[in-house]
């Protein structure tokens, strides 16, 4: 056992059985989320680490599984509220070098976006066919781009990681660009989860 966990001599699932307390309840619960629950903090304590920036896409890296139908975007907005949205919305990309777009929310427009809330957005039902990384991008237009929930993370410093986070495209509005492309690395990670 210890040769095939490297250096780690003890039991791996009681080294991590505390990741029990943060998952759902049953474990027929189908979730898939881009970093644990744990350790996020608010983008608006940290005006260095933008988390939106009005009519630009953020998008974030997850491992999506063979057979795993996604249905839902969920993110979770900080202590700063959408101020005057004008649209938003989030979508789905392929695991493609040029990744592609797979399904977007409907916009929504003016809805508003409480602080500290969880968005739940809904997309034409995706059914994954090759295991992967895929890519969530997330828009909001807005005079004032919400907060959100995440981790700062570095940028890629060995040759070949991919960006936790990243911005790409502007003067966004209702609907999702066909590819992501151009993109900067950014230091907020936002918490994503996928039902």
């Amino acid at each position: 056992m210890s040769e095939q966990l490297g250096g780690y001599t003890r039991n791996v699932r009681d080294a991590m059985a505390h990741v029990n307390a943060a998952d759902p309840a049953s474990p027929d619960t189908f979730f898939r989320r881009n970093q644990p629950r744990t350790g996020l903090y608010d983008s608006a304590s940290d005006t260095g680490q933008v988390a939106l920036a009005t009519g630009v896409m953020t998008s974030v890296p997850i491992h999506l599984r063979s057979g795993d139908v996604i249905t839902t975007v969920s993110v979770r907005s900080g202590a700063t509220a959408a101020g005057t949205p004008t649209n938003y919305w989030v979508a789905l990309y392929d695991s493609s070098a040029t990744p592609a777009l797979l399904a977007q929310s409907a916009d929504q427009t003016s809805t508003a976006w409480a602080a500290n809330t969880t968005k739940s957005l809904a997309l034409a039902p995706v059914t994954i066919t090759r295991s992967g990384i895929y890519w969530v991008g997330i828009m909001v237009a807005a005079t004032t781009p919400p907060t959100l929930l995440g981790s700062c993370g570095a940028p890629a410093v060995v040759t070949g990681e991919r960006n936790l986070s990243q911005s790409s495209g502007s003067s966004l509005t209702a609907t999702a660009p066909a590819t992501i492309t151009s993109v900067t690395a950014k230091s907020f990670v936002p918490y994503v989860v996928l039902t």
